[in-house]
């Protein structure tokens, strides 16, 4: 499960409004970043094999099941300050996070 606060879901569903009809926002975990892994958002087509799909208010959220296992109880909020606006990302499983926040590790 994850969590996503109304400010990012808002945000998500703006970002989305600009793309083409009915597609699927996704969140991923990919390796690379300052501490193995980072967060990856981005808009698909359709939902693979083995993706969760979650439903808040007003968007859908798919999550393949590698990611999910990394991610699990995620909160993804967003927020604006003097420098922009940007995501926020608060893992329970990240035993370290890199300055940025997008980039963690985790212990298996």
């Amino acid at each position: 499960m994850i969590h996503l606060s109304q400010a990012a879901a808002s945000e998500i569903v703006r970002i989305k409004s600009k793309q083409q009809p009915n597609v699927l926002f996704r969140l991923a975990v990919k390796p690379g970043g300052c501490s193995g892994f980072f967060y990856d958002m981005s808009f698909d087509q359709a939902i693979r094999v083995g993706d969760r799909v979650f439903d808040f208010d007003e968007i859908q959220v798919i999550i393949d099941a590698e990611s999910l296992n990394q991610i699990n109880g995620l909160r993804v909020d967003y927020s604006e300050d003097l420098m922009g606006g940007g995501f926020r990302f608060h893992n329970p499983q990240a035993i370290s996070t890199c300055t940025c926040g997008h980039s963690f590790s985790i212990s298996y």
